[in-house]
């Protein structure tokens, strides 16, 4: 997994979009992040770990590259919505929900 900066992933993330445009899917994971790398310590052998900010971690996978970016509290405006106007743009591909006829119920006598 590449670890990349927040400009960098919006744009790797634009080219996994157009490659997986007409077969394939991304798969994006966002979670709360505190800058641990490491597991947490069993209760025998107690470790402090104090978390300076709120993070998140944004993953982002086509099943064969992934690529993911951590956003601290402070520049998560501007990456959501830089965020919002790439999932806008590349959302057309969506297939289409069959919708089912809601007048044709019969009523039983």
């Amino acid at each position: 997994m590449v670890l990349l900066e927040n400009d960098a992933f919006l744009t790797e993330l634009t080219r996994l979009f157009q490659k997986c445009r007409t077969t394939g899917s991304v798969v994006i994971t966002l979670k709360k992040y505190d800058g641990r790398t490491k597991p947490v310590p069993r209760k025998g052998h107690p470790e402090t770990h104090e978390a300076a900010d709120n993070k998140c971690l944004v993953r982002a996978s086509d099943g064969k590259s992934k690529i993911s970016t951590v956003v601290t509290s402070k520049e998560v405006i501007k990456f959501q919505m830089a965020y919002s106007n790439l999932l806008r743009a590349h959302m057309d591909g969506l297939k289409k929900k069959d919708k089912k006829s809601k007048g044709k119920k019969t009523k039983a006598t």
